[in-house]
């Protein structure tokens, strides 16, 4: 049975995707806001949230899973934990927010910021 299996394909193949949502997870950690369609910015919210989550942790294999998430990228991985996670340490969730921009002149997609709160 496929419950709770559904997720926006965002027209890539499973490696790819990966690959997006890891990298659009390291720079919203990295820069704080980040411009990107709405699409993709839903999808990438849970897994932001989760890290975040992960990070509140703070153990060795809470850093190690994030390690694996972000394609061991210590420096993003240190500032989540070292610099964002202790902002949300009394916050039970919602750390992101979408906030919209309106259609892109070029194809009319929905742009939006995607920023930590």
């Amino acid at each position: 049975m496929r419950h709770n299996k559904k997720r926006n394909k965002l027209s890539r193949d499973s490696a790819e995707r990966k690959a997006l949502l890891s990298n659009l997870s390291k720079q919203l950690i990295e820069h704080e806001r980040i411009e990107t369609s709405q699409a993709k910015a839903k999808a990438v919210k849970p897994d932001v949230e989760k890290l975040i989550t992960l990070a509140k942790r703070g153990d060795l294999h809470a850093r190690r899973q994030a390690l694996a998430a972000l394609h061991n990228d210590k420096f993003i991985v240190h500032k989540l934990f070292d610099e964002v996670a202790p902002r949300y340490s009394e916050r039970p969730g919602g750390y992101t927010r979408i906030v919209k921009l309106g259609p892109r002149r070029s194809d009319s997609t929905e742009m939006v910021y995607l920023e930590l709160v």
